[in-house]
């Protein structure tokens, strides 16, 4: 880090202290030197990293090459816990239940198509899904279901991925909201509430804030704000052996419950409509859920892209200006710290991200 009279120099400014900012600010200082510098407006886990379910899923994403890519970061997770500590994560196997008949086609598709990238998918009948789990309810018809789904305990990831990246020299400001950008030469300025800071390269991993911080730079990030609420109950027996769509049963007993999907911008309140369809969700798949004490209940705003898939790369017209910006950033992070470190360092990427570039949006609008 070098100063001036004016401004602060790096090599790569972060842009978003969530899992995906932090993952690409750990994996960028294992393998360079490089002066990086991660600014947040506010402090990790205080946004969506912090308010999750934290699922690592992989079996019903698609198309498959999303599949995939989201079976190669969670391969790399017991890799990332032997470098950074242990983020309590857990390879419990996913259950995706369905209730009609229809739906068991459908489920024969996905395990078909899924299995030519390697991820493993069973498509239990109701027997089948009492015998894993006999809390379940006795009206569901079947479920798809893969050994290899699970979960992390969040708020130990951010903090190893922190810590870590602070061992390597990254330097980090919090509660400092990004105000204005502007390029210089192949580099930028980064104005904020605390300073200014000049850096060679910048990335966009601002999460919900991605669309307002490309505005600084007239860059389009075509992504919208869903709003997540999610019940916890209070510590509970083992009752739930696996990670299930909508419900997973932490370490210490207690029950998450979440599945809502609203588009109401930044707005994080909790709503009791939608806490008592969520309450009716979980007993309909656990009916002795309905004995169970809420004891909170939170809400997060996920940002998802117009057409479900990451947006990784170089913004094309903007030398030196990255994004990263998707939904599953939980299940994401260590494969896209791992391949945006490798981008960054000039090098060429393990995984092609041409097929998560931004560029595909004016494809399609130019299709239309």
């Amino acid at each position: 880090m070098t100063n001036n009279p004016n401004q602060t120099v790096y090599d790569v400014i972060v842009i978003g202290a969530g899992v995906i900012g932090n993952s690409i600010a750990y994996h960028l200082s294992e393998r360079k030197s490089d002066e990086i510098l991660v600014i947040d407006k506010g402090f990790p886990l205080g946004g969506t990293s912090g308010s999750t379910q934290a699922w690592v899923w992989v079996h019903t994403k698609t198309p498959t090459s999303y599949g995939e890519l989201s079976l190669f970061s969670s391969e790399l997770y017991p890799y990332l816990e032997r470098k950074i500590g242990d983020v309590e994560y857990k390879r419990t196997g996913g259950i995706a239940p369905f209730f009609t008949e229809s739906d068991r086609e459908r489920a024969l598709k996905l395990a078909e198509s899924q299995a030519k990238v390697g991820i493993d998918i069973k498509v239990l009948s109701r027997e089948e899904v009492l015998e894993k789990e006999p809390a379940f309810s006795p009206h569901v018809v079947g479920a798809t279901f893969s050994k290899i789904d699970g979960n992390v305990n969040p708020f130990r990831l951010l903090e190893l991925y922190t810590r870590a990246a602070k061992n390597n020299g990254v330097e980090y400001s919090f509660y400092n909201a990004v105000i204005d950008i502007e390029k210089q030469g192949d580099g930028y300025v980064v104005h904020s509430q605390k300073g200014t800071f000049k850096t060679k390269k910048l990335v966009i991993a601002g999460g919900p804030w991605a669309k307002q911080i490309g505005k600084f730079m007239n860059v389009d990030i075509p992504v919208k704000l869903v709003r997540g609420q999610i019940l916890i109950t209070e510590p509970l027996a083992p009752l739930l052996n696996y990670t299930i769509g909508g419900i997973r049963q932490a370490t210490n007993g207690e029950v998450l419950i979440g599945y809502s999907m609203e588009e109401v911008g930044y707005n994080r309140r909790g709503t009791l409509d939608v806490i008592q369809e969520t309450a009716n969700m979980a007993i309909s798949f656990v009916p002795a859920l309905a004995n169970a004490n809420i004891v909170r209940s939170f809400s997060g705003v996920r940002v998802v892209p117009h057409d479900g898939l990451p947006i990784l790369g170089e913004i094309p017209g903007n030398k030196n200006l990255y994004v990263a910006s998707m939904h599953s950033g939980i299940t994401l992070s260590p494969v896209v710290g791992t391949l945006m470190s490798e981008l960054l360092s000039g090098e060429e990427t393990s995984v092609p991200l041409h097929p998560y570039s931004i560029t595909r949006f004016d494809r399609s609008k130019q299709e239309i």
